[in-house]
Parts: structure tokens; C-alpha cells; sequence
């Protein structure tokens, strides 16, 4: 299993934990260990559902448990997960979601279900290489998500969840259409600014969705490919300019400014976060290629009230990006993971698609 790294370090290499293991005998017999807990390998069993699925069960759940009971497992959890003891968190909702996320998981340490997951398909037109990252989000530590294009829309799709918005789910959705050209870094301090500024993107972007309805039904995915390293030109082309709770999660550069200064941000715009805006990892890049426009899935604990909110892609270089959650007031980095895993690639878009329908709908 990989695990990423320790919050909130989203540039170091992925951790990996062996979970079962099969020794493969003659005449076609095999014996499986579960890896699980620290009293070593103990029997288990690996049964094969269907395709791109199997499940594997522990016979000796008891090698799982700790001698000092569910408070030294707790600790020595968060220890190897979090790589902190819980006195280093001072924080009290912090400490709330890390203990549903412990109850959460010891909950399945018995019998775990794998299903394929297929790396996203590429193509020439895609802003950066699609494919996986990790993540910040708030207090819920880091996370793994999948980027894919999608015509005129790109997608982040979580792999890992959390009390809040589960795996599955679609995390971020970037308008490609909508490119926001960000004020000068004086400005961009200036939390105020930065919300109007894709407040009136989103009122562009509903008006737009309005006019389509009236004038007829149109292919939202756009399978005619059109590239957003310019700002788009016109009227109708806007610019301008985690997660954590609802108890959630997470999860002057008006409309004319694109218009006015392309391809700023496209050579290299200076970037800092605005004013009130929370971060975990304060070394983010200080540059940025270009911004979009984009909403983030917010949500209560359990994925109670989900509702998609407004926010900033911003892509640092062609291994990270960010996201501004703007009702949160949070900051997201992602950085690309660079481990390599063979046989992932999606025999076909097609299979690739009915994979995230999948995915989506075990947690819908």
C-alpha cells in the first residue's frame, strides 16, 4: 500500500506498507500472510470477487492489537501515520478528525477490498501531465487525488477521503474556459480583491450556463479540444482573477484584465497567498504559470449538505498546482507523485471514464 508522506511535506516520495503478502507453493497452492500490526506475519486469506477485484481477510485479527490497548494503538498509529505524537497537536478539531480517522480505519483492519484504478489518458492539449498528487486539506492532512482533463474542464478526483468528503468523490473542478488573470502581489493581498474578482467569473459562468440552456442542450465535456494557455478573447470571456469544515471540508483586475495583459500569469506572474487565506505548507511556489477558474466539494462530517463552491486554480510549474478555497479561506498545494506503477494505463477513455463513474458512485 502507499501511503503519502507526513503532513504537510507534499514534495517528499510516497511511503510505502507492505499489507499481505503470497507465497506461491507447487502444484499451484499458495499460502497468504497478513502483514498487518507488529507481532509479524500471520495467516490470512485472498479471495478474487471479479475482474479488477479481489478482497483479502485476516484469520488472526489478534496480531492486530497492542498489548496497551486502543490508546497505544491510537498512539502508535499516529505516529507512523501523521509522524507526531498527540501532544504536538494542540489544535482540539484537529484532534477530533484525526480520532475519527483512527475508529474509521481500525474499523476495516480485518477485510479490505482492492479495485484496478487506471491512471487518467493524456493528451497533447492538456494543460500539465495528468495523473496523481498529494494533497493538502486543512486538518485532515494530506490526501491523494487524480487529475484528468476533460475537454474544457479539468477534474481532481480523491483516491484517499476523509470524514468529510470521501474517495471517490471530485474534489476540484477547473474551468478551462475561464482563465482569471490575478492582480499585481500588492493587490493579490488582498482577500477582498481576490473575491471579487471570481465572484464575478462565477455570475459570468452562470450567466453563460443560462444562455446555453435557452439556446439548447451542448456537449459540456467539449470533445473539440481548445487550449487555455491565453486568455480568451470577447465579451463572454472573463478573467480577473481545504479544506476544512462547514464544519467542513475540504475537500482594480476585473473582467477586462485578461484582455489587457495576456499571458502574464502564462510567463511567470509573482504569487502569494492573500491576507486570512490558512495554509499547511507556507513553502509554496512564489510564481505561477496561470489561473483558472474553478469550485471546490465542501461538506459536514459524513458527507452531509455537499455543495460546490468557488475558488482559484493556480498552476505553479508542470509538477504542482494550488487551489483557493474561497469560502473556506484555505489553501490547497498539490505536488505530483513521482513513484511509477506499471500496468495502470486505461485501455481506453472509455474505460477510463467508467472507472471515475465507478469510483464515485461507491461513496454517492
Amino acid at each position: 500500500m502507499y501511503l503519502p508522506p507526513h503532513d504537510p511535506h507534499v514534495d517528499d516520495p510516497m511511503r510505502f506498507k507492505p499489507l499481505f503478502r503470497i507465497h506461491l507453493m507447487e502444484r499451484k497452492s499458495a499460502t497468504v500472510e497478513c502483514m498487518y500490526g507488529h507481532r509479524g506475519p500471520h495467516n490470512g486469506h485472498i479471495q478474487i470477487v471479479k475482474k479488477d477485484e479481489f478482497s483479502t481477510k485476516c484469520n488472526q485479527t489478534d496480531h492486530h492489537r497492542m498489548s496497551g490497548g486502543r490508546q497505544e494503538e491510537f498512539r502508535t498509529w499516529l505516529r507512523e501515520e501523521w509522524g507526531r505524537t498527540l501532544e504536538d497537536i494542540f489544535h482540539e478539531h484537529m484532534q477530533e478528525l484525526i480520532l475519527m480517522k483512527f475508529i474509521y480505519t481500525s474499523q476495516y483492519d480485518n477485510c479490505l477490498t482492492y479495485r484496478r484504478i487506471y491512471l487518467p489518458p493524456s493528451h497533447p492539449d492538456d494543460l500539465i501531465r495528468p495523473g496523481l498528487f498529494k494533497g493538502t486539506y486543512g486538518s485532515h492532512g494530506l490526501e491523494i487525488v487524480m487529475l484528468s482533463f476533460h475537454g474544457k474542464r479539468a477534474r481532481a478526483t480523491k483516491i484517499t477521503g476523509d470524514p468529510n468528503i470521501p474517495a471517490g468523490q471530485q474534489t476540484v473542478e477547473i474551468d478551462l474556459m475561464h482563465r482569471i488573470q490575478l492582480p499585481d502581489v500588492e493587490n493579490l493581498r488582498n482577500f477582498n480583491e481576490l473575491s471579487r474578482i471570481v465572484l464575478e467569473v462565477r455570475e459570468r459562468v452562470r450567466l453563460e450556463q443560462q444562455q446555453q440552456e435557452e439556446d439548447g442542450p451542448e456537449d459540456g465535456e467539449g470533445h473539440g479540444r481548445q487550449s487555455p494557455r491565453e486568455p480568451q478573447h470577447g465579451s463572454a470571456q472573463p478573467s480577473a482573477g481545504p479544506p476544512a469544515e462547514k464544519g467542513r471540508e475540504p475537500e482594480d483586475g476585473g473582467a477586462m484584465a485578461a484582455e489587457e495583459q495576456p499571458g502574464k500569469c502564462g510567463q511567470g506572474q509573482p504569487f502569494v497567498l492573500p491576507g486570512g487565506v490558512s495554509s499547511r505548507n507556507e513553502d509554496y511556489p512564489r510564481t505561477c504559470r496561470m489561473c483558472f477558474y474553478g469550485t471546490g466539494l465542501i461538506a459536514g462530517h459524513g458527507f452531509t449538505s455537499p455543495e460546490r463552491t468557488p475558488g482559484v486554480f493556480i498552476l505553479f510549474d508542470k509538477d504542482r498546482f494550488g487551489f483557493i478555497w474561497l469560502e473556506l479561506k484555505s489553501f490547497s498545494l498539490y505536488s505530483r507523485v513521482q513513484a511509477t506503477f506499471r500496468n495502470a494505463d486505461a485501455p481506453s477513455p472509455q474505460a477510463f471514464e467508467e472507472m471515475l463513474k465507478n469510483i464515485q458512485s461507491l461513496t454517492s
